[in-house]
């Protein structure tokens, strides 16, 4: 009966962080990371793939995303706990499931700062010319330093407490949202809707579904979208988060999702119809592998809205598009660098790591997590090319962490039917395994090259966690039947990838066989996806178990008192 009454009312919480963040600090905590570089070159890259069937890839990848956005929405209003994605899973399944999906949290956003860094270098080099070197792909070493400094500005200013860190990233993502829908606006008027059909109709003759579909993942489309789930990494400071977090996380993505379909929309539609005429459409668009272009194409892929903006004889927007590369980048990178220390802190909650992540500092900064997430960072800032294709690789991966959290929401809704949830997702007995679906094929999509490094990357992962927890008494008990589907999940993921279609990486030989040919492929990903699905809702942990686990994190419940 006892534990009946526990079970009715444990609700996890976070202890030393500060509740300072409203409704608008937290929208624009995930809209900083959907809205980074990646809009510079998107609708470039998508468009010289498959012409103006461009618009199909982000209109596909747009619904895949906001349906993750939902199942995100339900679980941060209903456990609005920092760092999210790395404790939803440990709730529904316990340590096992728990430490995988949360390592690969806290990978993501680890990474995700130094190659942002990395971005500052390249689009800053434009005034500043000694900080990267093009021929070689990558920063000098004037660069090279200049990266660690900027990685320990990020780190300075996340020492503000919430209210003002809010208002700093806040002010940036104004700038940041504004520069692409003035970018939107202007191009209007120079709009050539002949375009939409050069080169052999809106789908040109040369491109087939399976171009397209490859071109989600490829052209950085369906990774463009990603970052909605910020609000989530940092539900422990949001004020009122049961009401504002839910908002947060569908504005965010809701704004996302119309800029770069508006964007795609511009750029097909304020190209130089001669051009295209010269070049048989968008596809001609590019640089050939030698290198040596018209000056009029190098200008565009170089920098495809700056340089269109050029090339149309708006030199002006030009100019302001260009310092845009530079501050976009750098917005993303911040934002990116407090996730890590939020997801940092949920681990050791889940007390995966160890418990002096959850130190915090007067102002509610996980100051020890912060430290961790800097000097981690600085691993990834290797000036070497091939580190850095790696570190892509790991990033692009990482999307792994997206299929814990309708896992997660489908074993929580059998589990506690009954907790408060003040955003509930529509239709989850359907879209909760669709989700599940979309998250793999966002996976699949990202190519066996890929897939082989996250293998390695998660036993890393494995070992290091291990360790920690060897050495605390009260970690969480080893969950292995809730758990069960996971290494199946896992090989399972990894052998369809190596049968399928998309190769991932820059190899030039495919390392996948190919023998999945291109539709059965995503079919039987789907069907995977299902069967993995129920089995675990039907191994998730029991209810008493799952509610223990989330009692240990009530309050002050399981903390370290050292630990703050």
């Amino acid at each position: 009966m006892a534990t009946e009454s526990v079970a009715a009312v444990a609700q996890p919480a976070d202890v030393g962080l500060k509740r300072e963040m409203g409704l608008i600090g937290a929208t624009w905590a995930s809209e900083t990371s959907i809205i980074g570089s990646g809009w510079l070159f998107g609708a470039y890259f998508a468009a010289t793939a498959v012409g103006s069937a461009a618009l199909i890839c982000w209109i596909v990848a747009g619904i895949a995303v906001v349906i993750l956005a939902l199942v995100h929405a339900e679980l941060g209003g209903m456990y609005p706990v920092s760092g999210g994605t790395a404790r939803f899973p440990h709730f529904a399944f316990g340590s096992v499931a728990g430490i995988s999906f949360g390592f690969f949290s806290w990978l993501q956003a680890v990474t995700v700062a130094p190659i942002e860094c990395f971005a500052v270098m390249q689009y800053g080099s434009h005034y500043w010319h000694g900080l990267y070197n093009s021929t070689k792909g990558n920063v000098t070493g004037l660069g090279f330093v200049m990266t660690i400094v900027l990685m320990a500005v990020f780190t300075a200013i996340n020492f503000l407490a919430m209210r003002l860190f809010s208002k700093v990233n806040a002010g940036i993502t104004w700038w940041k949202v504004a520069i692409p829908v003035l970018a939107i606006i202007v191009l209007l008027f120079k709009f050539h809707s002949g375009n939409f059909s050069s080169g052999g109709g809106f789908i040109p003759k040369a491109v087939t579904w399976k171009d397209i579909f490859t071109a989600i993942p490829s052209a950085g489309i369906v990774f463009a979208y990603l970052g909605f789930e910020q609000a989530d990494q940092l539900a422990g400071e949001i004020k009122d988060p049961q009401r504002n977090l839910p908002r947060a996380i569908l504005l965010a993505i809701g704004i996302g999702t119309v800029i770069y379909i508006l964007l795609q929309v511009v750029f097909i539609g304020a190209m130089k119809p001669s051009l295209l005429a010269a070049h048989g459409g968008f596809l001609g668009i590019v640089c050939p592998a030698t290198g040596h272009c018209n000056s009029a194409i190098s200008t565009i892929s170089s920098g495809p809205f700056a340089g269109l903006a050029s090339i149309i004889g708006l030199g002006w927007l030009a100019t302001i598009l260009y310092i845009d590369a530079f501050i976009s980048p750098f917005g993303t990178g911040l934002m990116y660098q407090t996730s890590t220390s939020r997801v940092g802190y949920g681990l050791a909650r889940n007390r995966y790591y160890p418990q002096i992540f959850q130190r915090t500092d007067a102002n509610g900064v996980p100051w020890v997590s912060l430290i961790f997430a800097f000097l981690f960072g600085l691993v990834f800032l290797l000036p070497f090319p091939s580190w850095h294709s790696l570190v892509g690789l790991v990033t692009s991966a990482s999307v792994l962490m997206y299929a814990g959290a309708p896992l997660a929401l489908g074993a929580l809704r059998e589990t506690v039917p009954e907790a408060d949830r003040p955003y509930r997702m529509p239709a989850a007995g359907v879209l909760g395994p669709v989700a599940f679906i979309v998250a793999n094929l966002i996976i699949y999509w990202s190519g066996f090259e890929v897939l082989w490094k996250l293998g390695i990357a998660i036993v890393i992962g494995y070992v290091l966690i291990g360790i920690s927890m060897r050495f605390d008494s009260k970690r969480p008990p080893i969950e292995w039947k809730s758990a069960q589907w996971l290494p199946v999940y896992l090989l399972g993921m990894g052998i369809i990838s190596w049968q399928g279609q998309f190769s991932g990486g820059a190899v030039k030989a495919p390392v996948n066989t190919g023998h999945l040919h291109f539709g059965i492929d995503m079919l039987v990903v789907a069907v995977f996806s299902l069967v993995i699905f129920f089995w675990a809702q039907a191994t998730k942990l029991p209810r008493d178990e799952m509610q223990l686990l989330v009692e240990k994190q009530a309050a002050h419940g399981g903390v370290d008192p050292a630990a703050h």
